[in-house]
């Protein structure tokens, strides 16, 4: 009895130890198992290594795709965060720089008028040297450069076109001057102030631009060859 105990013993042995030459194909479906060369005991040592070295290269081909995948993805999230930190920045300087753009247009309205009430006094009543109308004008004219400094202090600046080249995104034409001695379309005259906030206009300057401007002057014709 102990020799069959033994033999059975000796037989389970070895049928534990053989289990492990197919141990490549454990875990695989039963059509993979007895399609590889492992399950049918066929191949040999130079296939086996033929067949590992392709099983390996297939799997870093997977991952060096799946990196590259990865890799791609991650920098299209940081171009795409680098968009949005660049995006928010300059919405936040614009709400800074034209967050008074509503209250600055409705000041224009101040500016002209104090502007006009200065023009309309003559020039020989400013030379009459009447005490009360000099006070009077020096105040005037001390109110409007206070309100100019307040509105430079937000961004708005005044615009100054006279002499310049017309420039229809800051200006606009309402009448035309003939002078031949000025370029054409010279801003001759301004008619009501123009500002500007920030890189935008607030309000184009009404100007006039001269016409006509300097004849060109013809150019020499290029010297005939001699004959003969």
């Amino acid at each position: 009895m102990t020799s069959d105990t033994t033999k059975r013993e000796f037989d389970t042995d070895e049928t534990v130890e053989a289990a492990p030459a197919d141990a490549q194909s454990v875990g695989r479906d039963p059509a993979e198992r007895e399609a590889s060369p492992f399950a049918r005991g066929d191949y040999s040592h130079d296939e086996a290594e033929a067949f590992i070295a392709s099983a390996a290269a297939d799997r870093i081909a997977e991952l060096e795709a799946e990196n590259a995948d990865l890799k791609d993805r991650m920098l299209r999230l940081a171009a795409d965060m680098e968009n949005l930190r660049r995006r928010t920045e300059r919405e936040l300087k614009d709400g800074r720089t034209y967050a008074v753009t509503g209250f600055a247009r409705e000041m224009l309205s101040v500016m002209d008028n104090l502007r006009r009430g200065i023009a309309a006094v003559p020039a020989d009543a400013r030379e009459s040297g009447d005490s009360g109308l000099t006070t009077l004008l020096d105040g005037v004219e001390l109110t409007e450069r206070g309100l100019l400094a307040i509105l430079e202090k937000f961004g708005v600046k005044r615009l100054e076109p006279e002499g310049q080249r017309f420039d229809p995104n800051f200006h606009q034409a309402m009448f035309e001057i003939p002078n031949p001695e000025l370029a054409n379309n010279t801003v001759v005259q301004v008619v009501q102030d123009g500002y500007s906030i920030g890189d935008r206009v607030l309000r184009p300057a009404m100007v006039g631009v001269s016409k006509g401007g300097p004849k060109t002057v013809a150019e020499p014709k290029p010297a005939e060859p001699a004959e003969g």
